[in-house]
């Protein structure tokens, strides 16, 4: 169970969380029939239990759903959360395919109306940390983190955030009104952020929120071959669990798994301990569909590292160590800026 000391600050503002974040987005979409199985209320109220304080979703899960589960979820407990979603992903009617996601929009009255209808679909009056999913090519940075600051002096926002942008976004936006925190994926198979994001966010004093850090499942050893995936499952269409790069990433697993064979623990509890590791504002943002995992997941805070530990884990899983593209290319989750 995660207590005071399993605190991190997230920013110079005054945003303190609990040293694991549940990520809730497989809980109803994209993981095919593990999203079918997995009970959003049991998962996210057996997490609050365990002392797990921050909770995120977004608009785009879904779309729409995931807030919607997570507002019934949390209903009765809000007080204990500090809550998390997204805003940015555009979607419309698509013939055959229902809300298809065509771009991104950072444009003022967007973030500003994209934020109503989450507060209305999380039954809630504020959100605590409100991300922007991704970088709008058309829309200065200066305008969208204004509209964000402006939700922030109305009360709807407590803290804002930004996800997947490199160091001029987060510097231009962060002089435009204070972040909190950046948003982006780091794990063993994916340390591309190291290069220069973490280092303008430890300059900066901004928290960073990882997210899958277990790989999209990857790094837990469960997964063996593509076989393991649903048809329905969206990492099939991931260029990291195709071919020639699944089996490539399959040795980096193994080899992550041998080290935590030797320490006692799994590989998805070393493979989270490894990134809380990796500094004090850093924040994992896991997910689980079963308690079963979210239990094992927060274990991980129990895990001590030796500098030998680490040294033989950044040796068997090094920078540029995964096989393939985090993101089929051409898709909203592709547009990074870097």
């Amino acid at each position: 169970m995660l207590n005071s000391e399993n605190t991190r600050r997230v920013g110079r503002q005054g945003l303190r969380v609990s040293a694991l974040a549940l990520g809730c987005m497989g809980l109803t979409t994209l993981y095919g029939q593990d999203t079918t199985a997995a009970n959003p209320h049991e998962v996210i109220n057996r997490a609050l239990d365990l002392g797990v304080t921050l909770i995120d979703t977004s608009d785009a899960y879904g779309p729409f759903t995931n807030e919607e589960a997570v507002g019934r979820a949390i209903r009765h407990r809000r007080d204990e959360v500090v809550l998390s979603t997204k805003f940015g992903v555009v979607r419309r009617e698509s013939q055959g395919d229902g809300l298809a996601a065509v771009g991104v929009s950072g444009h003022p009255d967007y973030v500003k109306r994209a934020c109503e209808a989450s507060l209305r679909r999380l039954q809630t009056d504020r959100i605590d940390l409100y991300i922007q999913h991704r970088l709008d090519p058309d829309t200065p940075i200066e305008e969208t983190v204004g509209a964000m600051g402006e939700l922030v002096q109305a009360g709807s926002v407590r803290y804002i955030a930004l996800c997947e942008v490199g160091p001029e976004t987060i510097r231009r936006g962060h002089a435009t009104f204070p972040l909190s925190a950046v948003h982006s994926e780091y794990s063993l198979w994916s340390r591309d952020p190291e290069d220069a994001v973490l280092r303008v966010v430890r300059e900066l004093g901004l928290g960073f929120l990882p997210y899958s850090p277990l790989g999209r499942g990857f790094l837990t050893g469960r997964i063996r071959s593509f076989d393991d995936l649903a048809p329905d499952d969206w990492r099939r269409h991931s260029p990291r669990f195709q071919g020639a790069n699944f089996a490539r990433n399959l040795d980096l697993v193994d080899r992550v798994r041998d080290i935590a064979a030797a320490k006692g623990v799994t590989s998805a509890q070393l493979a989270l301990a490894w990134i809380l590791a990796q500094g004090d504002g850093i924040v994992p943002v896991q997910g689980a569909t079963k308690v079963s995992e979210l239990e094992e997941n927060l274990a991980a805070v129990e895990v001590v590292l030796t500098p030998d530990d680490l040294a033989r884990v950044d040796a068997a899983a090094p920078r540029g160590g995964a096989a393939g593209a985090a993101w089929p290319a051409g898709s909203v989750g592709a547009m990074i800026d870097r």
